[in-house]
């Protein structure tokens, strides 16, 4: 909940702005840390609504450039204050320049960068509030910020090459049920007439076509509610914790997508071990940021159940293995990778190849899926051509 606050500052300055907390208590909490004499809290209703319902979503392209921004001006020798100061100025995402603008009052306050970007954890992933704390801690922000932009990057490339696979095959869904719509409603009531005037008895395609065209012009209303409550209850349903995890199941279960979904979760899965791995970051705190970032909560149960596993000694390999989730090759490297105490740079380059491997699977089911779309328009678009010459075949036999 965002609560807007009044103080007063040690010079008997009257300071206003916005705090993302819990309850009130972590408002003042806050402001007496800060030496500010509270005037008043209160819920700001109105804001939390913007954000939630008008703010673009930050995308993993904005966070890439964030970072990448932010690396290049701290290298400059730039101070944090003055960072993001510029990064505020210069951000175009509403929502992203918005939790920099408070991060920026934060930083000034006192507060770490960490503790300001927790207070905002909707725009900035865990693994990034993590990465920024052990940079900070160990010194290195400079070298986390660069690595996190590479991570940022190549998320947003692997999210690229999904969507991009799955655009032709959603637009030829589209134009396909445009199509039908079309002949059902405007194509084939200019022939009816012409088949109720002729006597002829109509074949049972015909007539289930003509049937179906005016139940559609008659109650296209019913058709269209109907849809919108179909679609807004599937949405509805993904959005709880069980349909959330009805769907992640079917991905990792339905044969064709099984394969691509699975090489997707082990890129995200070894990319941002690796990254976290070679931050300083703890082998368990890892795994738990990194169950975050799958996007699968099957995948991150079964994690979470190998972090158990690990933590009564058993090997990062070996409770990869139980999972039975990933590819044999993934718990394979890295056991090489824990044997050679190289395990970062082992997982790293086993995303890079999972990374190409998911390209060429979605180009393959890209592949395959057209073809199968192809023939099904062909089918139900030839059913209604075949509908509509049936008749007029049965009335050319009649009149000879």
């Amino acid at each position: 909940m965002i609560y807007k606050y009044k103080a007063l500052t040690k010079q008997g300055e009257t300071i206003e702005g916005f705090f993302e907390a819990s309850d009130e208590a972590d408002v003042l909490t806050m402001l007496k840390s800060n030496d500010y004499l509270p005037i008043a809290v209160e819920k700001d209703i109105g804001a939390g609504a913007q954000i939630s319902l008008f703010s673009p979503k930050v995308k993993k392209k904005d966070l890439a450039v964030f970072c990448r921004q932010f690396y290049t001006m701290i290298e400059a020798g730039l101070g944090i204050v003055k960072c993001f100061e510029i990064l505020e100025a210069q951000t175009s995402n509403k929502t992203l320049r918005s939790a920099l603008g408070a991060i920026h009052e934060d930083v000034q306050k006192g507060f770490t960068i960490s503790e300001a970007m927790n207070n905002h954890d909707k725009v900035f992933p865990s693994i990034l509030i993590n990465m920024i704390e052990a940079g900070e801690v160990s010194g290195t922000l400079d070298s986390i910020l660069e690595r996190m932009a590479r991570h940022f990057e190549q998320e947003s490339k692997l999210e690229s090459k999904i969507k991009s696979a799955l655009v032709y095959p959603s637009a030829l869904i589209v134009v396909s049920i445009a199509v039908v719509i079309f002949m059902l409603v405007a194509v084939l009531p200019t022939f009816t007439s012409m088949f109720t005037s002729s006597g002829v008895d109509l074949p049972w395609p015909t007539q289930l076509l003509m049937n179906l065209s005016e139940w559609i012009k008659t109650y296209w209303y019913l058709l269209g509610g109907g849809l919108l409550i179909v679609v807004m209850g599937w949405f509805y349903f993904i959005s709880t914790t069980e349909g959330r995890r009805f769907l992640d199941n079917l991905k990792i279960k339905i044969p064709g997508i099984r394969v691509t979904s699975i090489k997707i979760i082990t890129a995200r899965f070894t990319r941002t071990l690796s990254t976290l791995l070679a931050s300083g970051i703890p082998l368990l705190q890892a795994l738990e940021v990194v169950g975050k970032v799958l996007n699968n909560v099957v995948v991150q149960d079964r994690l979470i159940d190998s972090t158990d596993g690990i933590r009564r000694g058993a090997s990062l390999s070996r409770a990869v293995r139980a999972m039975d989730i990933f590819p044999p090759m993934v718990d394979s490297m890295i056991n090489i990778g824990e044997e050679s105490g190289a395990l970062d740079e082992i997982l790293y380059k086993t995303a890079d190849f999972y990374e190409d491997e998911v390209e060429m699977s979605l180009q393959r089911m890209t592949t395959l899926i057209e073809p199968v779309l192809l023939v099904f328009m062909a089918v139900i678009i030839g059913f209604i051509v075949i509908a509509m010459a049936m008749p007029m075949f049965e009335m050319v036999n009649a009149v000879q």
